[in-house]
């Protein structure tokens, strides 16, 4: 997934812990265009926002268009290799740019970036700067070392970097949906993931800063929060904890008392807290959050969504396989036991939870068995939306180093090609199970192919499609019969509101 970016406002980073917000516009202008391109998971595009934040306090003015920029910044993602071939492509296309401005400074971030390091300035001449994912604050510095000549790499991973302290600007905004990231880095060593080797290890960020971040969202007319980590459900956060930016909200911790309101007492948070922290905020803010791991989703935590209304029914809970013995070559710490009691215990405290999950086809060693295993996951859960992916080998995992990458490509393709199939089944019967019910549906915007239609989701994360009419606009909840339904939207018609 690839995304132009637009900044709406900008941050002053120079007082830490502090949330002093300034507009974009505020900010002197130093006369130098910057244009970020964001690829992969939701946390690069966060990231992205994170880092227009830095630049814009040193006066960088962001464009859509790359032609007319001076800096280029590419936000990657290792995940898959064809997601590093994309970038690779893309950079090319700046060749003729870079011609045409010499001073043009093109720089690679995120976890390509971290697990290349300085290899991608010998690979990719074009390329000025190479920055990993905890060194964002650096970036100011990087710059200038570009502008006297030199290349310039930090790729440092960080035990503490939560960037807590920065207000992202927000790109790309509709001024109603935000990220918002609790946490960074990743302690699960899945032998098929990069992320433990780019992201870095575990932490996560003072629950203060989050909860003023979402409420500070919700003054300015955001109605949904997606949370945001690698493993949303390990979110643990202590007072004891010493994190960077933590200086302005001290004296709120020490007073046991949230600086936009709420009691602290107790030790620790966790993420069934924190869960209920910005649930409390209003309930017209909506909670969403991304991702959740098997091996630590607990019943509190769907117990604390099924109190709040505002918290959508909506969980992804990748699975990646359907089979115990490949699950532990996978190092997933969970079988499918596991996985299934996880399962059955939302179905029992969230009845009406939407589902959906990542799968890995022709994983090392995988038979036709094991794979069989899988789609019969598929029929148990029957999933409302599914993320499917070929086994592809990143070099440094676990599984690159210990297993052989020995399932042929057309073997698998055809399991692909079979698990699509059967989503695309299942994704179908959830829709048609929608068909005659009234979801509550935040308005986004116009549709894709209309503007005589809106948009919007429901709380199960479903994609509808509804008549433009009079009374209501983007921002705005609205009630909406659903009629009919294709695989991936609901598309029905807005009825009143109830008293």
């Amino acid at each position: 997934m690839m995304d132009l970016l637009i900044p709406d406002k900008t941050h002053d980073e120079s007082r830490q812990g502090e949330a002093l917000m300034l507009n974009a516009e505020t900010a002197k202008n130093n006369g130098r265009k910057l244009y970020i391109e964001s690829y992969g998971c939701a946390m690069n595009f966060s990231d992205s926002e994170i880092v227009a934040s830095i630049l814009a306090e040193r006066g960088f003015e962001t464009t859509t268009d790359h032609t007319l920029a001076d800096v280029i910044f590419i936000n990657t993602c290792s995940i898959r290799e064809n997601a590093e071939q994309r970038v690779r492509n893309r950079l090319k296309e700046f060749t003729i740019t870079k011609v045409k401005n010499p001073g043009l400074v093109v720089g690679v971030l995120g976890c390509m970036a971290e697990r290349l390091k300085s290899k991608f300035l010998e690979e990719e001449k074009l390329v000025d700067v190479v920055v990993g994912p905890d060194a964002y604050r650096d970036l100011p510095n990087l710059i200038d070392k570009v502008d006297d000549g030199q290349k310039a790499v930090n790729v440092l991973l960080s035990r503490e970097e939560t960037y807590a302290d920065i207000s992202p600007v927000r790109l790309n905004s509709n001024g109603i949906n935000a990220f918002v990231s609790i946490m960074r880095g990743c302690d699960n060593m899945c032998s098929f993931c990069v992320v433990p080797f780019t992201r870095g290890r575990e932490r996560s960020r003072d629950p203060l800063s989050i909860e003023a971040e979402c409420r500070d969202l919700f003054e300015k007319g955001y109605r949904e929060v997606t949370l945001l980590g690698q493993n949303v459900d390990s979110y643990k956060w202590s007072p004891t904890q010493t994190l960077p930016g933590r200086e302005g909200l001290e004296k709120a911790e020490n007073q046991k008392v949230s600086p936009t309101g709420g009691d602290l007492e107790g030790a620790t948070t966790n993420f069934a807290n924190l869960l209920e922290r910005i649930a409390l905020i209003d309930p017209d803010l909506r909670v969403r959050f991304s991702t959740s791991h098997p091996k630590d989703i607990t019943d509190e935590v769907l117990h604390t969504i099924n109190k709040y209304d505002n918290i959508c029914n909506y969980i992804h809970l990748p699975v990646q396989s359907g089979n115990s013995r490949i699950l532990d070559l996978m190092n997933r710490t969970y079988d499918r036991e596991w996985y299934i009691n996880r399962i059955d215990a939302i179905r029992r405290i969230i009845p009406d939870c939407a589902i959906s999950t990542d799968i890995i086809t022709g994983f090392c060693s995988e038979t036709d068995e094991e794979h069989k295993d899988t789609v019969s996951m598929m029929d148990y859960v029957k999933y409302d939306f599914a993320y499917m992916f070929k086994y592809s080998e990143r070099p440094g995992t676990l599984a690159a180093k210990r297993y052989a990458d020995d399932i042929p490509e057309e073997v698998k393709q055809k399991r692909l090609t079979e698990i699509v199939a059967k989503q695309q089944e299942y994704s179908f019967y959830r829709m048609q199970a929608r068909i005659g019910t009234v979801e509550r549906v935040l308005i986004e915007g116009f549709s894709k192919k209309s503007d005589k239609d809106y948009c919007g989701r429901s709380d199960q994360n479903a994609m509808v499609i509804f008549p433009v009419g009079e009374g209501y606009k983007p921002g705005q909840y609205v009630n909406v019969l659903i009629e009919r339904s294709t695989t991936a939207t609901l598309i029905g018609k807005v009825i009143p509101q109830t008293p």
